[in-house]
């Protein structure tokens, strides 16, 4: 999602602390990096973070938003100290490519008629053998795409809010149509930012990447293959501070409106923004306090509640007492 930024404060940062993101030293790199994986059908995403762990050299991963083993897609790895960063994604848009079929012969016409019923905010029950409470609860579809109708067998992408069950919204659909149907087939397509376009990678090109680095030393087949943990913050509202605004942040402070250089021009109210530097490096994130014009004529009290802080602090230096 694309965001136009506006100038609160002209400000300039130092070359004395702090990197580029995409200039970090290749271990630091790796340590603070993402990958956009292609998961393959059959292991659980559990599975998948051990195998990343035993291909780089790193301590923790994890990923943004669980798959079921037998669905393939994109499935966000976090490494190391981006293991928290990656949390970020569970909170944002999905988007999928399914496989239904209908249990009994329906009309064209009443399937067209009833997915497009199916949009908006639509209530579920999540499944039995789910990690969440089963109560119902509300969630947006915010597109339903038909792409082909063959006999019982529906093709169709999704768009969708976090938490939403695309086995369930099959089920829902037969139910609907008074026949039955189940989820054949899933591939997630989408994840926030990331995407099938942007990076998406095997396990395979992963092991292949380090060693081109360990035996060759040749650095970038990894650096495509591994990006920055800021991208999985490229989907939210941005809000940049000035350097002397940082160090407080990775204390634990708010942020306050005097510390901001440049901000999303629609931010509102309640949003979840993430906070970053002059250089791009991701600092924390938190709800806005105020929207967008609230914080550009603003020059005193607070812009956003910190809930999350990703930066170690004294990586700038201190100015505040």
């Amino acid at each position: 999602m694309k965001f136009d930024m506006v100038t609160k404060s002209k400000s300039f940062t130092s070359s004395d602390f702090g990197c580029k993101p995409e200039e970090r030293e290749m271990s630091e790199y790796i340590s603070k990096g993402v990958i956009n994986l292609d998961k393959p059908s059959g292991p659980t995403s559990h599975e998948i973070d051990s195998w990343i762990k035993r291909i780089l050299p790193v301590e923790k991963s994890g990923h943004g938003g669980t798959l079921d083993p037998k669905v393939t897609g994109i499935l966000p790895v976090g490494l190391d100290d981006a293991t928290r960063a990656i949390q970020l994604l569970l909170t944002a848009p999905k988007e999928y490519v399914c496989l239904l079929t209908f249990h009994q012969d329906v009309p064209e016409e009443r399937i067209r008629e009833v997915f497009a019923e199916f949009t908006g905010k639509i209530f579920q029950l999540p499944p039995v053998k789910s990690a969440v409470k089963r109560e119902l609860r509300t969630r947006n579809i915010y597109y339903s795409t038909i792409y082909e109708i063959e006999g019982r067998d529906v093709l169709f992408r999704i768009g969708c809010e976090a938490g939403t069950y695309v086995r369930t919204y099959c089920h829902n659909i037969g139910e609907a149509l008074g026949v039955g149907a189940h989820m054949a087939e899933l591939r997630r397509t989408q994840v926030g930012s990331f995407n099938e376009k942007n990076n998406l990678v095997t396990l395979q090109d992963v092991t292949d990447a380090y060693h081109f680095w360990i035996e060759d030393g040749d650095e970038s087949f990894l650096r495509k293959a591994i990006m920055p943990m800021e991208r999985a913050a490229d989907y939210l509202p941005k809000i940049v501070i000035k350097d002397s605004a940082v160090d407080a942040i990775c204390h634990g402070a708010d942020l306050a409106c005097g510390g901001i250089a440049e901000l999303a021009d629609n931010i509102q109210k309640n949003d979840i923004v993430a906070i970053e530097t002059l250089k791009g490096e991701l600092v924390g994130a938190g709800h806005s306090l105020l929207n967008s014009n609230e914080i550009l004529e603003s020059d005193s009290g607070f812009a956003v509640n910190v809930s999350k802080v990703f930066m170690k602090p004294d990586t700038y230096p201190r100015f505040w007492k």
